[in-house]
């Protein structure tokens, strides 16, 4: 047997603290909390940069605690990982989903302090339905259509969106459906839209990225990424909408990952160094 000498630690550096079950907001009476995980050591001064993060769920309670070991991995680089939730569109339907995001990260900007977090630095991540908010997180910055009085006052602008499989243009999906199972009970749109037939395309409208993509608008980059082998989202739904941004003149980027299902085997250490390059460069 050997003895062996190490130094302390004194700033924690690689080291990492998570903080369960935060509550944000309660709406409607319903408290939402958020999962965070966060360097011990400190910025400096300077605040970490940010990363949202939405688990795909249907719309419905997100399990937060799904991509958190591989979240870890990037919160070693020196961010703040945030892992939110949401109301159930079957008990709120659109644009409840955006607002609650949407109020998780105005609590976070105004406890920048508190988390050590820096405001001007955030990336929207999400995946499958999680993904389809990160987009429109990056489209409807400080819209009051999806504004609550939650922390009024901070922005909800992010710098950065990283899309993984998520729907990008609902219209299109709802369209696409057969006509026998666009009501129905189980239906995750029509539970969205909020089970109305004569007003479904509004109101899927209103949350659709699609819509909101024009030339001339100030919008972060978009990383987006999809498995070509999709068969809940369509692999098209991320190529289109790359090609919607990038002939209106916005930054956009796409990786195609072929052979990949809907989560399972579209992951790979390799596919997160992408997205983590992508969050690196550009906050």
């Amino acid at each position: 047997m050997a003895i062996i000498t190490i130094d302390h630690n004194p700033t924690h550096e690689g080291l990492l603290d998570m903080q369960a079950n935060i509550p944000f907001a309660s709406p409607d009476g319903e408290e939402l909390s958020l999962q965070l995980v966060k360097p011990q050591w400190a910025s400096g001064g300077k605040g970490f940069p940010l990363v949202l993060f939405i688990q795909g769920s249907g719309w419905q309670k997100p399990n937060q605690f799904w991509e958190i070991p591989q979240l870890c991995l990037l919160a070693m680089r020196g961010y703040v990982i945030a892992s939110v939730t949401h109301r159930s569109c079957f008990t709120a339907p659109a644009p409840a989903f955006l607002q609650d995001v949407k109020a998780a990260l105005r609590f976070l900007k105004a406890n920048a302090q508190r988390f050590d977090i820096n405001k001007d630095r955030v990336c929207a991540w999400g995946t499958s339905s999680g993904g389809n908010t990160s987009l429109l997180l990056g489209l409807t910055a400080d819209d009051p259509a999806f504004e609550t009085g939650d922390h009024a006052g901070e922005s909800t602008a992010v710098q950065a969106v990283v899309d993984c499989f998520g729907p990008a243009s609902l219209v299109d999906m709802y369209d696409h459906q057969p006509s026998e199972v666009q009501h129905s009970d189980g239906n995750l749109l029509f539970a969205l839209a909020g089970k109305d037939p004569s007003t479904c395309r509004e109101k899927l409208a209103l949350v659709d990225p699609a819509a909101y993509v024009r030339p001339g608008r100030q919008l972060p980059p978009f990383l987006l990424l999809h498995g070509d082998a999709d068969d809940l989202v369509a692999y098209d739904q991320s190529e289109d909408f790359y090609h919607l941004l990038t002939e209106n003149g916005h930054r956009a980027d796409l990786v195609r990952v072929t052979g990949a299902p809907h989560e399972d085997t579209f992951w790979s250490r390799g596919l997160l160094e992408i997205i983590f390059a992508f969050i690196e460069k550009n906050l």
